[in-house]
């Protein structure tokens, strides 16, 4: 059993759901509209009473996941928590309160996990289609077959933001409507032809904002009932016709939804003129249903992060050869060290087949280019906490530790880092190891014990061992290192 929290920009939402072997049947879920977009002041911070709804949003969810046995959970934010300047203030609180890790995802990695759960759902393995999911402070586009993903992007543009801007003193106009849906087109077109032009025949929306959107045509009576070019047209029309938020009164609308459906609205509408859409079809999934979907396939050993690796290392051309080497060499070290767990062992493998990733950039310093390359990429399945992780131990995979020396008080990723460095330096010293003839601990300090013959066969051997040593030393760490027959 599997449980997605989604802290959104509009609302916080909890799913759990099981898997039965052929989909995902949700048992349980749960909202909290909190409108955490709304809670950002001038400067982009949120205000301590955001801060404070937020923190007590997620306590109650904690309450939820107390009464479920689950395998696995996960929490990621979205747009607000991106955008937020002060989000690492929240961050702690925020954990503490659901008692789980909470992950900032991307716009596209929030795009690829909302099209998981759409085409989990819907099992239609050769259908051509486009999702569009309108969400409080951001709206992802994404275009993809069956399963699989072919184009993703992120807008910043979302029901609340949109209403803020253009219909922030509650009033209703045509020419508030237009300047709205004008801003979101002018987000969208210049994306348009990377998504195969326009004139798609299968459009789905996925959000909260499109189901609610669909509800209202359909329990109004508006155009045929379905999400048209002339029922959305005709909705903007009746909630023009009310002049002003206080006077809304549509069937099927909630009334959290009131203050924000002609930002999401106006989106819709741009979104459909610049793509030239005819018909949206409303779904019930998205990014909850796509977060249990990832957990599912990351259980069964499918972890969409492998795929990612591999893709990444073929676009920046990284020797494979030399790369598995040093992954195979860096897990053996890694072993001899003993860490107290394997929760870095996954990460020093990716770390290690990416770690020349930065040879396109330069021979000079290819680590720093390889390091940047990690943490800024859009890498598929992994969270901007995941490529810290990464992207920090292939930034020390040489040269002065005290670039990262605020984390090598964590044991188990000192060990390592120890282990890339050491793999590192034994791949470029062009040494065949036999790892039998290799003693490696690291406790209190570092102890090496590697042949002599290697000093004599590998000249640059006890250059480097020498350099490492230097550079323990500097952040504190004694690494001594015996010579045996």
């Amino acid at each position: 059993m599997f449980a997605a929290v989604d802290l959104g920009s509009n609302s916080f939402r909890l799913h759990i759901g099981r898997y039965d072997g052929e989909a995902i049947r949700i048992v349980k879920s749960a909202r909290d509209p909190i409108r955490l977009a709304a809670g950002l002041d001038r400067d982009g911070n949120l205000t301590p009473q955001a801060i404070t709804s937020a923190v007590d949003s997620l306590a109650r969810f904690r309450t939820v996941l107390r009464d479920y046995q689950l395998d696995a959970v996960r929490v990621v934010a979205t747009n607000t928590l991106r955008v937020a300047k002060n989000a690492q203030e929240l961050l702690p609180l925020a954990e503490r309160a659901i008692g789980y890790p909470i992950e900032i995802i991307s716009g596209e990695e929030e795009g690829r996990l909302i099209y998981m759960g759409v085409a989990g759902s819907l099992a239609l393995p050769d259908e051509e289609r486009l999702v569009i999911d309108i969400g409080g402070g951001s709206t992802e586009v994404i275009l993809g077959r069956g399963g699989e993903i072919k184009f993703v992007e992120s807008f910043s543009i979302g029901n609340v933001n949109q209403s803020l801007a253009f219909f922030s003193d509650g009033m209703i106009d045509a020419a508030a409507f237009e300047r709205a849906i004008l801003s979101a087109r002018s987000h969208v077109e210049d994306a348009v032809e990377q998504f195969g032009g326009r004139q798609r025949t299968r459009v789905y929306g996925s959000s909260g904002t499109v189901r609610a959107i669909a509800d209202v045509i359909a329990k109004n009576g508006l155009g045929d009932g379905r999400v048209t070019a002339v029922s959305v047209e005709a909705l903007k029309q009746r909630l023009i016709a009310f002049g002003h938020v206080s006077q809304i009164t549509l069937a099927g609308l909630k009334p959290e939804r009131t203050a924000v459906i002609m930002g999401g609205l106006a989106v819709l509408i741009g979104l459909m003129q610049e793509f030239s859409i005819t018909t949206v079809i409303p779904v019930e999934a998205g990014l909850r249903m796509g977060v249990m979907w990832d957990l599912q396939l990351r259980a069964t050993q499918r972890d969409r992060r492998e795929q990612s690796v591999e893709d990444f290392s073929r676009r920046f051309h990284i020797d494979t050869l030399r790369a598995r080497q040093v992954a195979d060499t860096a897990l053996a070290f890694f072993g001899m060290l003993k860490p107290i767990n394997e929760l870095y062992a996954k990460y020093l493998n990716w770390s290690a087949l990416l770690h020349e990733a930065g040879l396109v950039v330069s021979h000079s310093g290819y680590h720093k280019h390889s390091a940047y390359l990690i943490a800024n990429a859009d890498l598929p399945g992994f969270t901007t906490r995941e490529q810290r992780v990464m992207s920090t131990l292939i930034l020390g995979q040489k040269g002065n530790l005290r670039k990262i020396g605020e984390v090598l008080s964590d044991v188990d990723f000192a060990k390592a880092v120890l282990a890339l460095r050491l793999a590192v330096v034994f791949m470029h010293s062009h040494i065949t190891l036999d790892l039998t003839d290799i003693r490696l601990k690291m406790k209190n300090r570092i102890e090496l014990e590697i042949k002599r013959d290697w000093l004599r066969d590998y000249p640059t051997v006890s250059y480097w061992m020498q350099k490492e040593q230097e550079w323990w030393s500097g952040v504190g760490v004694d690494f001594s290192i015996r010579v045996n027959a």
